[in-house]
């Protein structure tokens, strides 16, 4: 029984032990890559996806197909700084903030 106290006990000491300056670097290492691993996968193709966005929406102009966030698919017939007037029939036109476009819309798009 002895001899197994001791054992224990000098289990104990060893795990109590501070694990040095390099220790803490190890203790980290898993938490930095979990985040690497998130800006790959997650951070960077969203910020990707949101300066595509940007670029198509200052690229717009009068006569471009447009889809909007709502569904609704018409022609940009005039550009104003953060409106977008979209015919979408005959006489009928709408008023569309410039960020709730969502798409340009191509003709084999349309036919689907």
């Amino acid at each position: 029984m002895e001899s197994f106290l001791t054992m224990a006990w000098a289990q104990d000491e060893g795990a109590a032990s501070p694990a040095g300056p390099g220790g803490m670097i190890v203790s980290f290492l898993p938490f930095v890559l979990i985040f690497v691993v998130f800006y790959f996968l997650l951070i960077l193709p969203q910020q990707r996806k949101q300066k595509k966005h940007r670029a198509m929406l200052e690229a717009l102009k009068k006569g471009d197909r447009v889809l909007t966030t709502g569904g609704v698919i018409g022609t940009v017939a005039a550009i104003n700084q953060g409106v977008v007037t979209v015919q979408v029939a005959d006489n009928v036109r709408i008023k569309v903030r410039r960020d709730y476009i969502a798409e340009l819309q191509t003709e084999t798009e349309e036919s689907a």
